[in-house]
Order: structure tokens, then C-alpha cells, then sequence
């Protein structure tokens, strides 16, 4: 019988531990919040304008450095295509080439005949 009230009163105990846990840390909270707002340094919209501000010029900056990227990889893909034509040109001119020595040793042939 006294272990059936001895839980009982664990019991009692626990739910009163946590109850003033929880008081504590919503005053504590609340307490926190005011003094934060007691003591920031500024007004809440001077800080609102002060980050849409920054908002805008991180944005700026980003796209800044989007469109230096794109720029670049354009440049890189021009340098690239100019390049790429000319090795074309250039296999094509051996081609060209390789297909009249043979043209040359065919007729050579053909007149020994």
C-alpha cells in the first residue's frame, strides 16, 4: 500500500517539477523578448530597412556576377567554336589534299598503263 502512494506522490512531484519548467521558460522567453526590444539598437523598421536594402544589394550583386558568367562562358564558347571551325578547316584542307595524291598516283597508274 505505501509503494501505491509513494507513486502517487513521484508522480505529483514530477508533474509539478515540470509545470514550473514550463512557467520558467515562458517567462524567461518573455522576459528575453523585452529586453531585446528594450535594447536593439535601432527601430524594428529601421532594421526592416535596413535588410530589404541589403536584399537588394546581394540581388545586385548576384546578378552581377550571373551576368559576368554568362558573358565569360559566351566569350568561351566563341573562342571555342573559332577554334573548332578552324581545326575543321584545316582537316579538310588534308582531306582535300590527301584526296588528290591519290587522284595523282590513280591517273600515274592509269597513263603507265
Amino acid at each position: 500500500m505505501s509503494n501505491h502512494s509513494d507513486n502517487n506522490e513521484d508522480r505529483g512531484y514530477d508533474i509539478r517539477y515540470a509545470r514550473n519548467l514550463v512557467i520558467g521558460v515562458l517567462i524567461g522567453g518573455m522576459a528575453g523578448a523585452a529586453a531585446m526590444l528594450l535594447l536593439a539598437p535601432q527601430s524594428g523598421k529601421k532594421t526592416r530597412d535596413q535588410i530589404q536594402r541589403e536584399g537588394i544589394l546581394l540581388f545586385d550583386r548576384t546578378t552581377g556576377f550571373g551576368k559576368q558568367a554568362l558573358a565569360q562562358a559566351r566569350s568561351d564558347t566563341r573562342e571555342f567554336a573559332t577554334g573548332f571551325r578552324e581545326k575543321a578547316g584545316q582537316l579538310k584542307q588534308r582531306g582535300q589534299d590527301k584526296i588528290v595524291q591519290q587522284l595523282d598516283r590513280v591517273s600515274a597508274a592509269v597513263e603507265a598503263a
